[in-house]
């Protein structure tokens, strides 16, 4: 059974990856580098979380065989730069003892190697201005090369310091164990901040959801400063345009530097490519420079990210006020079945079993309790997370939470229980770092929007960070559960995962003063968020946030209903106009089989071949809007269920093709 499982879980890893990565990338349109990189983070990443409760079921069953085994082995001696742990009795078990360490090396160095390197050079090269392999990699090479400058320093400092004062010979396997202990030292400090937020937003945000008054005053808001970030970026986009209006009138055919200028110009959308030639070119325009050139490029990139995202965040934004507004109308509604304002398509399966009944079930009187039920559960989560944080050094008596359930577990030989509680953990706690990294204003830059709306290089972010947090947080994990022995000073049989990541206690005033009283600030941070001091300090330095009965809050709630109101307004003249042209091509091909029956079938032939935009039976709202209007006039959000026409077509030139 326990070989079952472990596959059962690898698997499972894997379809969680790609799922994910299907709902939010776009597989057909992003480069093979980016998708094969990002599977393999995000992979990689599930897996540890999914594997560790098995090596902790594992370790937890070796050690109660080892109190019955009549002739003890001992464990082989950890490479530790401060301290050897003395040795163990343990028993011989039947489970190999190879593959748990050999997946650890595998998947941990293959992270570190994505996370440090890999994918901090596809970042820095994707949003180089450069127009040569050369040039984009010497430009990746110089922006990493300040990133991680201050990182060699420290790393250079820390060494010499333990070469001169711990007596310690440095050689590869402990220079290798200080770099894995250093990495997941900088991943817990990011950890703990992230989680003193994540811990109390995430029950906050599903309890406020539950309020559909709220929410929808609050999508109210959120669309008002998305309308404002979304100006912003198109003036932005104008400013890059007027430029190359002029830098296309002076470097004409035959110019030097006019390939470059075209492959600018090709990175633009149709619609602003459309735009840039309608403008008049200017009279005398200064030819530019290389150099000018690549700082264009290079601006253009960003813009070109910035805009993309705010338009998602837009539609998505708006499609979510439609869906509210509807529920508050049908919770009124006497007939008990759902009705939209906007149809949208649907597959086959969720008409059958998720009915307008059903739906109107769920979406007015069911969803508020679960959400509160919800938001209750993830309370007590949030609350004994922070406790085991709090208290996880104390050794005698256990009063870390996850210690006790695993321990009472273990006693009971429920095996079970501990994969199931082990996993429940990790997995809330992944999802509270995780999902608030993308919610940070100063990495506005990053988003992940789902219906295939994440681009690139928000795609390689997440890949990064997953890798970055998942090791420290296990690690912290294991902590939390009295496994670790460098935590809790006690000569314990450690899971393979630790023997593997080490320790993070290079020096001993991370040893014995950052890994057991940093995890404590997590409290103060958690009461920082819930009194939203963040949010009221960012407001009164002018920052607009969400707080309640503020003046400006509530005049940034009324422009987001008007912007609504008007977006809804055009919306419906939209569909009118491409219903009254449905009906239209209906009566016509009624006259043109009319004429078929009277025998002109050539004539009605090429008209037909005129009219096949209009009468495809299979054309959606959203193709005959793109044929008739252009991509501009869509909304942004398309539905996983839209036909793809373009499945089979090479991706865009845009990352590493532009070259």
């Amino acid at each position: 059974m326990y070989y079952s499982l472990f596959i059962v879980e690898i698997i499972s890893a894997f379809i969680l990856a790609g799922t994910l990565l299907y709902r939010y990338g776009d597989c057909y349109r992003n480069h093979i580098i980016v998708t094969v990189s990002v599977l393999t983070a995000w992979y990689f990443s599930f897996l540890i979380m999914f594997i560790l409760p098995l090596d902790i079921s594992w370790t937890v069953y070796r050690q109660h065989q080892c109190l019955n085994a009549s002739t003890p082995v001992v464990v082989p001696a950890q490479v530790n730069v401060t301290s050897t742990p003395a040795p163990v009795n343990v028993c011989p078990i039947s489970w190999p003892d190879n593959v748990f360490p050999s997946l650890w090396r595998v998947v941990y160095w293959t992270s570190q190697c994505l996370t440090w390197l890999i994918m901090p050079m596809m970042q820095s090269y994707s949003k180089a201005g450069d127009f040569t392999v050369k040039g984009k990699l010497k430009s990746a090479l110089v922006d990493n090369a300040i990133y991680y400058g201050s990182y060699l320093f420290i790393c250079g400092v820390l060494l010499i310091y333990l070469a001169f004062t711990s007596g310690v010979q440095l050689d590869g396997p402990k220079i290798k164990a200080i770099a894995s202990s250093a990495s997941n030292t900088w991943g817990l400090f990011l950890l703990i901040l992230l989680l003193g937020y994540a811990l109390v937003e995430v029950p906050r945000n599903l309890w406020n959801n539950s309020k559909k008054n709220y929410t929808l005053s609050y999508c109210y808001f959120k669309i008002a400063k998305l309308s404002t970030d979304k100006c912003e970026a198109e003036e932005t986009i104008d400013d890059i345009l007027e430029s190359l209006n002029t830098i296309t009138a002076a470097v004409g055919p035959g110019h030097p530097l006019q390939r470059h200028v075209e492959t600018i110009v090709q990175k633009l959308p149709v619609q602003l490519r459309d735009k840039l030639n309608s403008r008049a070119p200017p009279d005398r325009a200064p030819p530019p420079s290389l150099k000018s050139l690549i700082n264009l490029h290079k601006k253009t990139i960003k813009a070109l990210h910035v805009l993309q995202r705010t338009e998602t965040q837009y539609g998505l934004m708006l499609e979510k006020i439609y869906h509210l507004e509807d529920v508050a109308t049908n919770s009124r509604s006497p007939d008990h079945r759902f009705q939209h304002t906007f149809h949208m398509p649907r597959p086959r399966l969720q008409r059958i079993f998720y009915p307008p009944i059903v739906e109107w079930y769920w979406e007015c009187f069911l969803k508020q309790y679960f959400l509160k039920t919800m938001a209750v559960i993830t309370c007590i989560l949030s609350v004994m997370v922070v406790w085991s944080e709090l208290t996880f050094f104390n050794k005698s008596p256990v009063l870390s939470l996850f210690a006790i359930f695993v321990n009472a577990a273990g006693d009971n030989f429920n095996y079970v229980a501990i994969v199931t509680i082990s996993t429940l953990i990790i997995g809330y706690i992944f999802y509270c770092a995780y999902s608030t990294v993308l919610k940070i204003r100063v990495l506005n830059l990053y988003y992940l929007a789902p219906h295939h709306q994440t681009n690139e290089y928000s795609l390689i972010f997440s890949g990064m960070m997953a890798c970055r947090l998942t090791p420290a947080m296990c690690l912290n994990f294991l902590s939390l559960t009295h496994l670790d022995s460098h935590i809790i000073t006690s000569r314990i049989m450690e899971t393979y995962y630790t023997q593997i990541m080490g320790h993070m206690d290079v020096l001993r005033i991370i040893a014995e003063g950052f890994n057991i009283y940093f995890p404590m600030l997590v409290i103060f941070l958690c009461l920082a968020t819930y009194f939203s001091l963040g949010s009221r300090l960012l407001s009164m330095c002018g920052f607009q946030q969400f707080v309640g009965d503020d003046e400006l809050t509530t005049d940034l709630v009324d422009e987001g209903r008007e912007i609504v109101k008007r977006e809804k307004r055009r919306r419906q003249r939209v569909e009118e106009s491409m219903s009254r042209r449905r009906d239209y091509s209906e009566r016509f091909a009624q006259y043109r089989t009319a004429r078929d029956n009277d025998g002109d079938r050539q004539t009605v032939h090429s008209y037909q071949q005129a009219e096949v935009p209009y009468n495809r039976p299979n054309l959606t709202l959203e193709d005959e809007l793109d044929r008739r209007f252009g991509e501009s006039t869509l909304p942004a959000v398309r539905t996983e269920f839209d036909t793809r026409r373009d499945k089979l077509t090479m991706p865009p030139r845009g990352l590493f093709d532009d070259v």
